[in-house]
């Protein structure tokens, strides 16, 4: 197996990870990051950005392709591996990738989340079959339909959004009666005729053969069900996050997010946190970037 020195390995790369990377190689490091799928994280399928500051608009694969060149351009060497461990070695750490043994004086774990899903019978039979975590990535295929999506955040209200310009008919359902994301996505969607909010509810079952067919909703208050006929299922309320192959170095909560604070410090001398995987109260891109510098910052500051 390869070994590979280097001064940081930084295990994700989506914008805590990018980020970190660019203010490591301006301190003057040498930075390798270490990605399991593809450059960009979960931005990268935002079809528009609104709130980042100084980019009025712009999308998430371009947002994320100018991260990444920005790094590269730096000198940030990009590995498609995954991190399996981390171990203490002479003089710092080592990051296993199965790969690689990847040598290095400090590792920043920015290993973002991943969707979570409802936990639904049929769910993963139904992936691919009507059911995306990913608006952008499958609308197309449900031009003209009626679609539902699931969930109460941003992700959620701009997926409707997307999904009422494709989709004749869109249900949005989540289990409050007032959203978690922005307030004028809301009153965008509340505008569009073929948009209908269907609130304090949660489906409980979903219905169909081979491929979905349609979905069963609990009004919360009420304790009444409804049955909705849909072509697809957009699941959209939230993420979790994997940081069990490194639960050894870091502490995790409850819920498995890497505890750290606002210095992106982990209690473990040589081991840094930035981004969605850790934990914290807002999960945006200006907070992934800010995590990102604090972090290489730290990492840079501990070694000469």
């Amino acid at each position: 197996m390869e070994t590979k020195q280097t001064d940081l390995v930084i295990v994700g790369a989506g914008t805590a990870g990018m980020t970190a990377a660019i203010y490591a190689l301006r301190a003057g490091r040498e930075v390798i990051l270490l990605e399991a799928l593809a450059y960009g994280g979960q931005i990268i399928n935002a079809p528009d950005i609104e709130n980042y500051p100084g980019m009025a608009h712009v999308s998430g694969f371009d947002f994320a392709t100018a991260l990444y060149e920005q790094a590269k351009e730096l000198g940030a060497e990009f590995r498609f591996e995954r991190a399996l461990s981390i171990e203490e070695r002479e003089g710092g750490k080592a990051v296993l990738t199965g790969k690689c043994t990847y040598l290095c004086s400090a590792v920043i774990l920015a290993t973002g989340a991943k969707n979570r899903p409802l936990g639904l019978e049929k769910e993963q039979q139904f992936i691919g079959a009507g059911i995306s975590y990913c608006a952008t990535c499958d609308g197309a295929f449900y031009r003209g339909k009626t679609v539902a999506v699931n969930g109460g955040g941003n992700t959620a209200l701009e997926d409707a959004e997307y999904l009422a310009g494709l989709c004749e008919k869109v249900y949005l359902i989540h289990r409050r009666d007032a959203f978690r994301g922005d307030e004028r996505d809301v009153e965008k969607l509340r505008q569009k005729p073929n948009v209908e909010f269907v609130l304090n509810a949660t489906v409980t079952e979903l219905l169909g053969e081979n491929r979905i067919s349609g979905i069963v909703v609990k009004d919360k208050n009420t304790q009444e069900t409804r049955e909705i006929q849909i072509d697809g299922l957009f699941i959209a309320i939230g993420q979790m996050p994997d940081n069990t192959a490194f639960s050894k170095w870091v502490t995790l909560d409850e819920n498995g997010y890497i505890c750290a604070g606002e210095d992106c410090c982990t209690g473990t001398a040589g081991i840094y946190t930035a981004g969605d995987c850790r934990t914290k109260t807002v999960r945006q891109l200006t907070t992934a970037a800010a995590d990102g510098a604090v972090a290489a910052r730290a990492a840079c500051a501990e070694q000469p």
